[in-house]
């Protein structure tokens, strides 16, 4: 009697795997849409990093104000963080990803024309909503739910590493477009940067106009075990505030987030050295292409040796390198700049790459480790609601080098907090481990 049964189990286990390996095509180039649209929705909220000083000039605004834009934004996104996720399992993530990029892209056109101070504050409270509250969990979501259980890492880790790659593409050919209406044809400031936002704005739309058109792959049964129990929000809340090292991930990615703010201002560093806009952009747009190389090579070394050592490496040097950029102009060195300028971006992806893999240390439940992300998402991505205005008023109140020394000596002092808590994180891993192969061999 047992026959039959396992030969129509060995049938339908085999129907079900040529079912999962007819839909592999699909979910790629599902997941190929996602790493466009990743890479696609955020740069045009943050063009800064390439065109501050243009940004400066072509909307008639001071260091000040653009904080207070960038405030605006990264408010919203903190109080959209949690409200996220649970849109993202109420609302197919399909059609979620395709508003967000058709409302950022439609955004970033009255972008284009140099709205006022007020239309600016709207546009960027506008874009918080579509990146944040309609994309930010629907995107992971959506990675989740077109992976085998077994390709989550895989998954996961093409999607930064391809959205670093994206974004530095696209800002190449935006940089050249830019060069090429102010250099080669003589045109404003204005108008090359409304070329550069018309690139972000209509490849946001196109790639929510193909995306939306995809079907769904068949549906893929998680087949590993799921911990059961009962939902109750505070007594989960409760159960994770009381792990110290789920804090200590959080502190490393406050300050880690603090670094990596840090790169929006080095456009506007450089031209206030003396460099050109195009040359500046030039240098920021190469930083950009660190992302690929810092995120994968950061996690490659961290499989390979330990994520938490490699992460405490980026994190100090970092922070020294950010001293450098103090210290460094003094030297009348430019090629020295130029190469900090990109080590830091190298060393600020690698953190940005690593600092979510350390979070498998925290011995979190797995029922609650989505609430645990957004616990650290909420406090680690704090600095999007005040770094903006700290740039601001010490670039505002301290023109020239001196605004830019302060504030990346106070960004290289919260880069060695974060080392710290990264060395204090370690030391509490080891010390678990060990305490663990104590007790395995009093117990044999």
């Amino acid at each position: 009697m047992s026959k039959p049964a396992t030969t129509a189990a060995a049938v339908q286990g085999s129907n079900a795997g040529s079912k999962s390996h007819s839909d592999t095509g699909s979910r790629y180039v599902q997941l190929m849409l996602l790493v466009l649209a990743a890479g696609a929705i955020y740069p045009i909220l943050y063009l800064r990093q390439v065109y501050q000083t243009t940004m400066l000039e072509v909307f008639q605004i001071n260091h000040s104000e653009l904080g207070y834009l960038y405030s605006i934004l990264g408010t919203i996104f903190l109080l959209s963080y949690l409200p996220s996720g649970w849109l993202a399992d109420r609302i197919a993530p399909r059609f979620l990803i395709f508003f967000s990029l058709l409302a950022t892209g439609a955004l970033g056109l009255w972008y284009s024309t140099a709205p006022s101070m007020s239309g600016l504050m709207i546009i960027f409270g506008c874009w918080g909503l579509t990146t944040g509250l309609t994309f930010w969990a629907s995107v992971l979501k959506r990675v989740k739910m077109i992976a085998h259980h077994t390709e989550q890492g895989r998954f996961f880790g093409i999607l930064d590493g391809g959205r670093g790659l994206v974004e530095a593409l696209l800002a190449t050919v935006a940089l050249g477009l830019f060069a090429f209406s102010t250099e080669t044809r003589g045109e404003s400031a204005a108008e090359g940067f409304k070329h550069v936002v018309y690139l972000y704005a209509f490849t946001c739309v196109a790639i929510g106009c193909v995306l939306v058109l995809i079907k769904d792959p068949k549906s893929i049964e998680d087949t590993a075990a799921v911990e059961k129990g009962t939902y109750n929000l505070l007594s989960d809340l409760t159960t994770l505030v009381k792990i110290p090292e789920l804090w200590l991930v959080t502190a490393i990615v406050f300050c880690g987030y603090h670094i990596f703010w840090a790169t929006y201002s080095f456009s506007d560093y450089l031209q206030g050295g003396g460099m050109t806009a195009v040359m500046a952009g030039t240098i920021t747009t190469i930083k950009l292409w660190m992302r690929p190389i810092g995120g994968i090579g950061g996690g490659w070394l961290g499989d390979k040796f330990s994520n938490i050592s490699v992460l405490i490496v980026a994190l100090f040097l970092a922070t020294l390198a950010m001293v450098g950029l103090i210290v460094f102009p003094a030297l009348n060195s430019m090629g020295l700049l130029i190469g900090t300028v990109i080590f830091i971006g190298l060393m600020t992806y690698a953190i940005r790459g690593l600092y979510w893999a350390i979070l498998d240390t925290c011995n979190i439940p797995l029922r609650t480790t989505g609430l645990a992300i957004g616990i650290v998402s909420v406090v680690g991505y704090l600095p999007d609601a005040f770094i903006p205005l700290i740039n601001g008023y010490l670039t505002e109140h301290f023109p020239g080098a001196a605004g830019y020394q302060l504030y990346f000596g106070y960004i290289a002092f919260v880069g060695l907090l974060g080392t710290l808590a990264a060395l204090t994180l370690r030391a509490r891993i080891n010390r678990q481990f060990l305490n663990k192969t104590s007790l395995k061999k009093s117990g044999a």
